[in-house]
């Protein structure tokens, strides 16, 4: 089964991808829809994923980000199948042990994004922080230490995408939010964005064939 709006998130960064790289993939759409609606379990599905992208080596940069919504479907189609209490079985903990090393915060943002569709609420970078990842929560210390980069620098809702793309550029390379800041804060600067506005975000992009597939599925999913 696949998640419509997952259906529609996949197509919009691959079209993304095509315009913004050069490199026309629209026709590989359809490998990825068979992925996510194989009748398997979800490590057969990770394993039919990666050969997706060991088959188009130039797609290689939205690997997790695509692992990120493989899991997103896993929670809101699949497991519709499956007993109530998966999450909290030996067989789903087995599956998070081997997959620990795995996706990307993107995950959490899609989470959070249909949670704010859910409770009818704006998408709101301070909310997600506070509200959602409970940063400023003592046991919440890990989501504090990886969006640091973020609440420091909150003052970038106010700034033109310029300004995003210089810290991004600046963040350290081990930083967890290195690849995913800029698009993250450019979606969270604007949740609608216009075609002129996706053009200077494209224009100002750290990584164009990552940034914007990536707005497009936080856009899709909003």
């Amino acid at each position: 089964m696949i998640d419509p709006k997952i259906e529609i998130a996949l197509g919009a960064a691959l079209q993304a991808f095509s315009k913004y790289s050069g490199i026309d993939v629209a026709g590989i759409h359809g490998e990825f829809q068979s992925v996510f609606e194989l009748e398997d379990d979800f490590l057969a599905k990770v394993d039919a994923l990666d050969a997706v992208f060991d088959n188009h080596p130039q797609l290689e940069g939205l690997r997790e980000v695509f692992f990120d919504m493989l899991m997103i479907n896993f929670f809101s189609a699949d497991v519709k199948k499956l007993e109530e209490d998966y999450p909290d079985t030996p067989e789903w903990e087995s599956i998070e042990e081997q997959t620990l090393d795995r996706g990307t915060e993107l995950l959490n943002l899609l989470l959070y994004l249909n949670e704010c569709e859910d409770e009818d609420i704006e998408p709101e970078l301070d909310d997600y922080l506070k509200e959602f990842l409970l940063v400023d929560e003592d046991e919440f210390r890990d989501e504090y230490r990886i969006y640091e980069p973020v609440i420091a620098n909150q003052i970038l809702m106010e700034s033109p995408v310029d300004e995003i793309a210089k810290v991004a550029a600046k963040l350290p390379e081990d930083s967890e939010l290195k690849e995913l800041f800029y698009p993250m804060m450019c979606f969270f600067q604007n949740t609608n964005p216009t075609t002129d506005d996706k053009t200077t975000i494209a224009a100002k992009a750290v990584n164009k064939e990552f940034d914007m597939p990536v707005l497009s599925i936080l856009e899709s999913f909003n």
